[in-house]
């Protein structure tokens, strides 16, 4: 099953609520997404443990090939 990027974002969202998130759909498939999340939780934080945090707040939808989400390219850094 697909995902719609409002879905994303609104996971994402819930955990950082004051992020700047663009979701970008690639493939218009719903399976393929892009997405940028500028937020200054992340400052400090190398881009590992920052894409780590955000594929956390995704909350297991990238889990596997049942997955509802199948690819994300995730861009994320601190505001500047």
């Amino acid at each position: 099953m697909a995902m719609e990027a409002r879905d994303i974002e609104r996971l994402i969202r819930e955990t950082f609520p004051t992020a700047k998130v663009t979701i970008t759909d690639l493939a218009g498939d719903g399976n393929h997404y892009a997405a940028e999340v500028i937020d200054e939780s992340f400052r400090g934080l190398n881009r590992v443990q920052q894409q780590r945090a955000v594929y956390a707040a995704l909350k297991g939808k990238m889990d596997g090939p049942s997955g509802e989400l199948h690819a994300l390219a995730l861009t994320t850094k601190a505001p500047e």
